[in-house]
């Protein structure tokens, strides 16, 4: 048995710690807002109890919300331990609102809370019970987590393990007594590593000696991703400044809105195109009136975003970390109407399908693995000035979720900003609708508020202009001939 237990990040789960700095804080966050329902108390506040003990029923399904980071010494690379001091009351924690509890005065919570930095020696993450919103009748929960440990598709999935599909409360579990395992020494971490590293190499012969007996799929597969590795760098730099860029500061401003998901698919329908082709139209529509009410020209400027692509498997379901790539785009903000950025954000999409680009990140992260985290510290810090924005766009659970019985209205995503990026986008789709979160540094956007009424105008200006799309004409169907009736005899 051994003497000592730990799990050591991926590069990738690693490199949102490397990218953190005093004023970029790598968690991901989002504000749920729930009817407040058989939680609610007789004094208009909310069954706080009830609703820590739901998080405590299940936290043996997820290891990670009860294990800490520990550091290989001489690298800067992170390994998960369980930590043998955990105090969920430290991590669910409660607040209220003063009345009137309106949404304003949530959306200015959830960015106080969002701009502090998680204590790196606890377990990262913290839930926030908010109770006081629309005068006692909705509460919400804030919550924080930080990137190393999940992505938009394992924050999904986390939020089934955290709620229920069953609009009745459930009655206490049955919780397995938590039993931390023995962390390493350093000198057990630097040891490991350095057989670790020792081993990599024979590994890799050994690997290439089974993947030779298969010599014509894996020449294809190299050049594939060497292809895609080329067209990655080939976007290097390129993206202009903008008033949405800058050095970012240590405060935070949070908005949110949503729409029907339906007014979306039939922008889709209409065009012939994906659900993220039209969120990034709606987005460079907006981009591009900003710009104008900013007093720059977008026809000079060079708008490019970052979009997350998941490339989870169905064997990586269920499990924390990160399986997300991404794809660069640049945005066609030089483009007047609706459709001509729609065509073009079309072209480019699939032209990054095509050349794969996402797969050119993928291959770089494994090929990151082999190199020490000193040495990828400063690529990792600097990604934020290959673009400007970021735009996230993850599919949620399309039936409604409940914490003991309190109905989920909707979930207001959080990205975090990168260094030098002054906004960024998330999107999640739930239960028919989809939620937009704006997260901002104030000082970059002083005028956020101005930048959220152009994606409302811009989702009016491209749905009108779908609904203005000619419909194709439906060719008449031929009439059926009579049957023929078979001859009979009397």
């Amino acid at each position: 048995m051994a003497r000592y237990n730990y799990e050591r990040l991926s590069f990738q789960d690693n490199s949102f710690l490397i990218m953190e700095t005093p004023n970029v804080h790598m968690h991901v966050a989002s504000t749920l807002v729930f009817e407040a329902g058989p939680l609610r108390r007789e004094d208009g506040g909310v069954d706080f109890k009830q609703v820590k003990r739901s998080i405590v029923d299940v936290l043996h399904r997820i290891p990670r919300y009860r294990q800490r980071l520990h550091w290989i010494p001489l690298d800067n690379h992170a390994v998960w331990v369980d930590d043998p001091h955990f105090d969920v009351d430290y991590h669910v924690r409660h607040a209220a609102l003063p009345r009137p509890g309106t949404p304003e005065q949530l959306k200015k919570l959830s960015a106080r809370i969002m701009a502090q930095q998680l204590d790196r020696k606890r377990p990262l993450w913290e839930t926030w019970v908010v109770e006081g919103l629309d005068d006692g009748e909705s509460f919400a929960l804030i919550t924080k987590i930080h990137h190393c440990m999940i992505d938009g598709a394992s924050g999904t999935d986390l939020a089934h393990v955290l709620l229920s599909t069953s609009p009745e409360p459930s009655p206490p579990g049955e919780r397995p007594a938590f039993m931390p395992r023995p962390a390493p020494h350093r000198s057990d971490l630097l040891r490991d590593e350095l057989v670790r590293r020792f081993k990599r190499p024979f590994q890799l012969i050994s690997n290439l000696g089974a993947l030779g007996r298969e010599f014509e799929e894996l020449r294809d597969e190299i050049s594939t991703r060497a292809s895609a590795v080329l067209e990655l760098a080939g976007m290097a730099g390129g993206a202009d400044e903008t008033p949405l860029n800058g050095k970012v500061g240590p405060h935070r401003k949070f908005d949110w809105l949503e729409v029907p998901l339906d007014d979306l698919k039939e922008i889709r329908r209409a065009w012939g195109c994906t659900i993220n082709d039209v969120v990034l139209t709606i987005v460079t529509s907006a981009v591009r009136e900003y710009l104008i009410h900013r007093a720059v020209d977008p026809t000079k400027i060079n708008f490019r975003v970052s979009a997350p692509v998941s490339v989870r498997t169905e064997e990586d379901r269920g499990q924390m970390g990160n399986r997300v790539s991404t794809w660069m785009v640049d945005l066609p903000i030089a483009k007047k109407t609706p459709k001509e950025q729609l065509t073009a954000i079309h072209a480019e999409t699939q032209r990054l399908k095509e050349t794969r680009q996402a797969l050119g990140v993928e291959t770089m992260m494994a090929v990151a693995e082999w190199t020490p985290s000193v040495l990828m510290s400063l690529g990792a810090q600097s990604m934020g000035g290959q673009t400007n924005s970021i735009v996230t766009n993850v599919p949620g659970p399309q039936v409604s979720l409940y914490c003991q019985g309190a109905r989920l209205k909707a979930i207001y995503p959080q990205v975090p900003l990168l260094e030098n990026l002054g906004l960024g986008i998330a999107l999640m789709s739930y239960a028919g609708k989809v939620c937009w979160g704006f997260n901002s540094d104030p000082e970059l956007v002083p005028d956020a508020d101005v930048f959220v009424e152009k994606i409302r105008e811009a989702i009016d200006s491209v749905r009108a202009a779908a609904a203005a799309e000619p419909k194709p004409k439906l060719k008449k169907k031929a009439a059926k001939p009579a049957p023929i009736r078979a001859a009979t005899s009397h």
